[in-house]
């Protein structure tokens, strides 16, 4: 699901600090990546290993312009850990990977740009 919205719009609502917290926002690190056959719009299903403290999950993600099964093995992704799994077609989606849309709506991935553990938490 791409949620575009465009760059120059001003800042959703305000929220709490509080609010924020309740995010659980882990790094970690693909370990399979195929193609979501089947999917609406073309998608990866990825296996994620976030560390003893979250385990390993499963996300649908639709990162299918700059990004191939192979060189997504690997890399590490932020996501959002904490949500209830969703049901996608036949599969179910227990994180979802964060990302920003290009200016096409092509998704890039977020993700730590030095080394840090498998399920650290966005701090």
């Amino acid at each position: 699901m791409h949620l575009i919205h465009d760059p120059n719009e001003p800042p959703a609502a305000e929220t709490s600090f509080g609010e924020f917290l309740k995010l659980d926002i882990r790094v970690g690190t693909v370990r399979t990546c195929v193609p979501f056959e089947g999917a609406r719009n073309p998608s990866f299903v990825l296996t994620i290993d976030f560390g003893a403290g979250v385990g390993v999950r499963k996300s649908a993600a639709q990162i299918t312009e700059y990004y191939t099964p192979e060189g997504l093995i690997g890399r590490r992704v932020m996501a959002v850990v904490n949500f209830p799994p969703r049901q996608i077609g036949r599969m179910r989606s227990e994180v979802l990977v964060l990302g920003f849309p290009d200016a096409d709506g092509a998704i890039v991935l977020a993700g730590p740009d030095a080394a840090v553990p498998d399920g650290a938490r966005l701090a």
